[in-house]
């Protein structure tokens, strides 16, 4: 069974929904990267998306544009975030690892060479927002024979797309929760209560649902909704703010600890 399934399992014979994290990988650097997992387990992750900066990103705010920045200055590879997985669980991390990369790179590095890097480093789902499921079919193939889930995306504007692309996917189906790009908000789509029912009505697969969920009452309001909540750019954001902290030897305990708070807050 992939690592996903049997989280997902685990958490619905206890009754409980998953906490996802995302975090941009290298940012500030890798090594912190991994220290960053480790605390977020301890802080009650229940798996954690590996964000591979970009340059040219269709679905990122400000807030991960800038994380992005921040680890490209230091020119972080696709080698380089698939391999954290690797170092984290040396470091003793056992969550699901889900990498969150855009097509590009992956086209660049070699479907076959990415397939044998992922396998060999222990990921367990893969995310890739700029590859729309009518061009998918190369990597879904690819995917499932190294055990791998492509998880897709699915947004209140996909309408008659939504039970295509649920159908297929596998380790959950990722709800979009606003249209635009990532960031906190206050607000939801109008619809959200619905869109995440139809979804749910569309597959067997888990839902969890992500996009601008960054407090303990957004969790807790659609814990009730889907299997998964998935908080990016609220993180992504106090790991900026603890930098200061992460960079001097003897506060960095402190700042990884900051990130862990809110981790665990959120968690509730």
């Amino acid at each position: 069974m992939n690592h996903i399934d049997h989280v997902f399992a685990k958490l619905k014979a206890e009754g409980r929904t998953a906490l996802i994290p995302f975090l941009t990988m290298g940012d500030p650097d890798l090594e912190t990267s991994v220290a960053i997992l480790k605390k977020l387990e301890e802080a009650g992750a229940d798996m954690v998306e590996l964000g591979v900066p970009y340059s040219d990103p269709l679905a990122d705010g400000p807030v991960i544009q800038r994380a992005s920045e921040r680890a490209l200055q230091s020119s972080i590879t696709l080698q380089d975030c698939v391999q954290v997985a690797a170092r984290a669980r040396e470091a003793g991390v056992t969550m699901p690892f889900i990498l969150f990369t855009y097509y590009n790179p992956v086209f660049q590095y070699g479907l076959d060479a990415f397939f044998e890097l992922v396998k060999s480093n222990g990921i367990s789902g893969l995310i890739i927002p700029d590859l729309p499921i009518e061009e998918d079919e190369e990597v879904r193939v690819m995917a499932e024979a190294s055990d791998v889930h492509l998880i897709p995306l699915v947004a209140p504007t996909s309408n008659d797309r939504v039970t295509r692309i649920s159908s297929k996917a596998k380790g959950f189906v990722y709800c979009v929760s606003s249209l635009g790009v990532t960031g906190e908000r206050a607000d939801f789509h109008q619809g959200i209560n619905e869109f995440l029912a139809t979804v749910r009505a569309a597959t067997e697969t888990p839902i969890a649902v992500g996009f601008g969920i960054s407090s303990r009452e957004q969790v807790e309001r659609f814990e009730k909704l889907a299997d998964g909540v998935i908080v990016g750019s609220a993180i992504v954001r106090t790991i900026e703010e603890a930098i200061p902290l992460l960079k001097d030897a003897t506060q960095r305990e402190a700042g990884l600890q900051k990130i862990g708070d809110f981790v665990a807050a959120l968690k509730g």
